[in-house]
């Protein structure tokens, strides 16, 4: 069926009634008219969402969830952890890392996410040899993804360094390593997967990763229009070594250095002072902000309130897949908002008082941003990425339509969720992956096998 009737929706200029979506076998939306009446052989819906953008994923990083909960004996941090998921990243397969990817990206199409920007760094044998096929991983994560559901897009990482000044890179980094030249050979080589349900751009991984003169290579062949993301400013400890090799803190020395646009993506960018807050705002630029993973890493908080004062734009990732859910995301990035500021309802706008609209509709924007793809909103040429709330459920139970995303975000931790549409295919129905079955029994024997190695 290539059509639904939704009583209530959300559309661009807010909740509308009566709206009729159709889309075609391309997966593209061809039709949103509101206020319409129902034809009788098309299936209802009652509230219906565009599907959210998760613009920030390490995939791999799904089978290590619960596994880095053990307090060493000296105080833990990033650093850490770091150097626990190298270990582990050493010993993954690309048939693994498909199947690990297929079972996260079922769970994020389950809770909301409809789309994923996956920021791929283990390009390289275990040995650090190249695959035959420069791009044999990248590969494998976008067919998880096509298995899955999902919209992606693949961003090759550039990963040449160990830390600032071009330190020599790890044994245990064996795997990261890229140049300039091998990231654009692995966008070509992608090239041909390319459509509406696949973007490619590219990552240089972050300051510490990538020299300045590497990265102006890399977008100097890349074509016009790709999306460009990087790590930046996420640990006070990355921000003191780039002070010691600089003299300016991450982000100042980003914008010093490279022209940043709108095509950008500034993952984490946590620890700004006021001017590079400024500098961020004003550059049209997309904050990726990945709240759980952040505090699941004890990152900190980003400076949110002084970023949306100045028109700031930002998109919710989840990293490293402690969680998988847009609402958990958004709700410790209001949350922890509240917290440092013993304030409550930061995140609106002069148009929106209403936190959680505010929250999920700049999200939308921002993820459709840095994704690269027609995504983002209920529109006629883009993507048909659908959420079908379950408007049985207490939490949404009586509410009006202005009402539903504050009730959606904020109330209780049922998955609310009912069914998903992606692409112009319901892959999600009555809270089930329509592929689950085959999907976690490749990921149950894929964590079998690690963990096998890992004893």
């Amino acid at each position: 069926m290539s059509a639904l009737f939704c009583h209530h929706a959300l559309l661009p200029e807010g909740w509308r009634n009566d709206v009729l979506l159709r889309w075609n076998a391309a997966g593209l939306l061809t039709e949103v008219t509101p206020d319409t009446a129902a034809p009788a052989d098309v299936e209802t819906a009652r509230l219906v969402l565009p599907g959210m953008v998760n613009l920030h994923s390490h995939s791999f990083q799904r089978a290590l969830s619960g596994m880095t909960e053990i307090a060493g004996d000296s105080p833990d941090s990033f650093w850490t952890w770091r150097d626990l998921m190298y270990r582990f990243a050493r010993q993954i397969t690309p048939e693994q890392m498909e199947a690990i990817a297929a079972q996260l990206f079922s769970e994020c199409l389950r809770h909301g996410y409809t789309s994923v920007c996956e920021f791929h760094y283990v390009h390289r044998q275990p040995d650090g040899a190249l695959y035959p096929d420069i791009a044999e991983t990248a590969r494998r994560v976008i067919d998880g993804a096509r298995l899955a559901g999902i919209g992606i897009t693949m961003l090759p990482v550039l990963y040449s360094y160990a830390g600032f000044g071009e330190q020599p890179l790890k044994p245990e980094q064996a795997r990261f390593r890229t140049g300039a030249d091998e990231v654009l050979e692995i966008v070509a080589a992608l090239e041909p997967l390319r459509g509406a349900a696949v973007e490619v751009g590219v990552a240089p991984h972050s300051l510490r990763a990538a020299s300045v003169a590497q990265i102006e290579a890399v977008l100097a062949g890349l074509p016009a229009g790709r999306p460009v993301h990087v790590h930046i400013a996420e640990q006070m400890g990355e921000v003191r070594q780039c002070q010691d090799h600089s003299g300016r803190r991450p982000v100042q020395y980003l914008f010093d250095n490279l022209p940043i646009d709108g095509r950008w993506c500034l993952v984490h960018a946590t620890h700004l002072d006021e001017a590079e807050v400024a500098l961020v705002a004003g550059s049209g630029a997309v904050a990726g902000l990945c709240p759980t993973t952040e505090a699941n890493l004890g990152d900190g908080l980003f400076p949110l309130a002084p970023y949306l004062a100045q028109g700031g734009r930002f998109g919710v990732g989840s990293d490293s897949h402690v969680s998988h859910s847009p609402v958990e995301e958004l709700r410790w990035l209001e949350y922890g908002q509240r917290l440092v500021r013993q304030q409550r309802n930061i995140a609106v706008a002069p148009g929106e008082r209403r936190v959680g609209s505010h929250l999920w509709q700049a999200a939308l924007a921002g993820g459709a941003q840095a994704a690269g793809r027609a995504v983002g909103a209920l529109a006629p040429g883009l993507s048909a990425d659908v959420l079908v709330l379950d408007d049985s459920h207490p939490n949404l139970y009586g509410l009006a339509a202005p009402d539903v995303l504050n009730g959606f975000i904020f109330s209780g931790n049922d998955n609310l969720v009912r069914d998903v549409l992606a692409g112009g295919r319901w892959v999600v129905r009555s809270q089930e992956h329509v592929a689950q079955p085959a999907i976690a029994a490749r990921f149950r024997q894929t964590l079998a096998e690690l963990r096998e190695l890992r004893t």
